[in-house]
């Protein structure tokens, strides 16, 4: 319990010192997204946070206006087609998630967390109420995102989310945020509409 208000200070403390030193790249970022396509910088999308209680994370917007709303990418047909230009090099580097500091600084979520589910992915969300992962605050980034992210089934995704719960202190912390970046340097994990496609992969391994 100690930890968390640390944590929570810490987040906040960060998450200001990153949005100021990240300012240029923002600012260029918004200049691609508006060149490369009609609609919103930003994108807006409903998520579970602490406690099952929703809130609206924030994105660069990847995806033409004329996508589905509230359709998990790897429940769309052929994703790369909704995807812009801009948006497929923001989703392979993971800077679509940088407006989220903003979601940090506000309390929806913390900097090292179970990344927040759709409203409407019942079956996570219910998998994380086994190992008590909708009871910590949702992340940025995470256990689950640097052990597999898009690959991960479900299950395997609520299980690491879990880990993450029990082991949760500022050295773990600092752990999953080195990770992180190691994982975007290598793409890791990155999956267009491939959630649990290392589960899948392991099926045709065993065919």
């Amino acid at each position: 319990m100690k930890y968390r208000k640390v944590k929570r200070v810490l987040d906040i403390l960060l998450s200001i010192l990153g949005l100021i030193a990240l300012s240029p790249v923002f600012l260029l970022l918004i200049i691609a997204i508006k060149l490369d396509s009609k609609g919103p910088i930003l994108f807006k999308q409903k998520r579970v946070g602490l406690h099952k209680k929703h809130f609206y994370i924030l994105k660069f917007r990847t995806m033409r206006i004329d996508t589905p709303k509230d359709t998990p990418t790897h429940l769309l047909v052929n994703p790369d087609q909704w995807i812009t230009r801009v948006g497929k090099f923001l989703r392979k580097t993971s800077l679509d998630e940088l407006p989220q500091i903003l979601n940090i600084i506000k309390g929806d979520m913390s900097i090292i967390g179970p990344r927040p589910a759709l409203w409407n992915q019942y079956d996570l969300i219910a998998e994380r109420d086994i190992y008590g992962a909708n009871d910590v605050p949702a992340g940025l980034t995470g256990w689950a995102q640097i052990n597999g992210r898009d690959e991960l089934p479900i299950e395997k995704k609520a299980i690491l989310d879990g880990e993450y719960v029990e082991k949760m202190n500022f050295l773990f912390d600092v752990k999953c945020f080195i990770g992180t970046f190691i994982s975007i340097v290598h793409s890791e994990g990155v999956v267009e509409g491939g959630t649990g496609s290392l589960k899948n992969r392991e099926v045709i391994k065993n065919d």
